[in-house]
C-alpha cells in the first residue's frame, strides 16, 4: 500500500527529526554556553558536568553540537533553496522549449557550472567577499543548481509526452499555465527526493568548507570546525573528533535514507518492481508474476 512506512523512510525520518529537534531546542536551551571559554574545564571528561565532555578551550561539546545542528540546517535550507529556485525553472524551460538550441544552450551552461565544485566556488567567493556562512551557502547552492536542472528536465520530458499535456496544448493553454498547473505538480515528488539528497550533500560541503576555514566563522559553532580544532588532539583525545564526525555521518545518512524512502513512497511503480524483484530472489528465480509486472511497467 502507498501509505505503508518503509524502513528507509522510518530510519531516515527519525535521524532527521533528531537533528531538527536538537537545532530547534538550541534556540531556547543548551546545557552550557557553547561559546564560553573556561580554562578550568579544559578537556574535561564526559559526565563531570559536561555530558560529552569539553574541548581544548573548555567549551561544552554537547552544547556546540546542538548549535552546530542549527548552523548545518540553516546552510542546507538556504543552499538547497537557491539550487531549487534556479535549477528547477531552468530544467523545466529546457524540457518544454520548442527550440532545440535553447535546450542545448541551457544544458551546456549547466554542464559548465557542474564542472566547478562547491569548494572551488567557495574559495573564489571567499577571496572576493570574504569567507563566512553566506559564502558557503551561495557556493553550495550554485554548485547544486545543475543537479536540480537535470532532474527537472528529465522529469519534464516524461510529463510532456502524456495525454493530458497533449490535451492541454490542443485546448490552447499557454506554456506558462501548462508548466504551473500540469508539469510542476507532476514532477514535485522527484524534486522533493532530489532536495533531500542535495541536503545531505550540502551538510558534507558545509562541514568541509568549515574544516578548511571557508565556511562558518568562529565563534559560531560548526561541526566542520569542531573537527578541524580537534585534529591536533586526535590521538590523545579522540572523542573530540568522534562526536562531530558522528553527528555529520548520522545527519548525512538520515537525509540520504529519507530521500531513498521518499522515492519509494512517492513512486508506486518503483516500489512494486522492487517488491517483485525481492520475491523473485527469495524464490530462486524470476516468477511469472514478476515478469508480467515488469512488462506492464515498461
Amino acid at each position: 500500500m502507498r501509505g505503508r512506512m518503509n524502513a528507509a523512510l522510518l530510519v531516515g525520518g527519525t535521524l532527521v527529526a533528531l537533528v531538527v529537534l536538537a537545532a530547534l531546542l538550541s534556540f531556547f536551551w543548551t546545557p552550557h554556553d557553547p561559546t564560553l571559554v573556561d580554562a578550568a574545564r579544559k578537556l574535561r571528561a564526559p559526565g563531570d558536568g559536561n555530558l560529552l565532555g569539553a574541548d581544548k578551550f573548555g567549551r561544552d561539546t554537547f552544547s556546540q553540537l546542538m548549535v552546530g545542528a542549527r548552523t548545518t540546517l540553516y546552510v542546507g535550507i538556504v543552499a538547497v533553496g537557491i539550487a531549487a529556485v534556479l535549477g528547477v525553472p531552468l530544467g523545466m524551460i529546457a524540457g518544454m522549449s520548442p527550440w532545440g538550441w535553447l535546450s542545448e544552450l541551457i544544458m551546456r551552461v549547466n554542464d559548465l557550472v557542474f564542472a566547478f565544485p562547491a569548494l572551488l566556488l567557495a574559495v573564489m567567493l571567499g577571496a572576493v567577499y570574504g569567507a563566512g556562512t553566506l559564502t558557503a551557502m551561495i557556493a553550495i547552492g550554485v554548485a547544486t543548481v545543475p543537479a536540480f536542472a537535470r532532474v527537472a528536465r528529465a522529469a519534464t520530458l516524461q510529463v510532456m509526452v502524456t495525454d493530458y499535456i497533449l490535451a492541454a496544448r490542443a485546448a490552447g493553454r499557454r506554456r506558462t499555465a501548462i508548466a504551473l498547473r500540469h508539469v510542476l505538480p507532476n514532477i514535485g515528488s522527484v524534486l522533493i527526493v532530489q532536495a533531500s539528497v542535495s541536503f545531505a550533500i550540502a551538510i558534507l560541503a558545509e562541514a568541509a568548507l568549515s574544516f578548511l576555514g571557508f565556511g562558518t566563522r568562529p565563534p559560531t559553532p560548526s561541526w566542520g570546525r569542531m573537527l578541524q580544532e580537534s585534529q591536533e588532539l586526535l590521538f590523545s583525545t579522540p572523542r573530540l573528533a568522534l562526536w562531530p564526525g558522528l553527528a555529520i555521518a548520522l545527519a548525512v545518512l538520515g537525509f540520504n535514507l529519507l530521500g531513498d524512502g521518499l522515492r519509494d513512497y512517492l513512486d508506486p511503480k518503483l516500489r512494486r518492481i522492487r517488491e517483485r524483484t525481492r520475491r523473485s530472489e527469495r524464490s530462486g528465480g524470476p516468477t511469472e508474476e514478476g515478469l508480467r509486472g515488469a512488462s506492464e511497467e515498461r
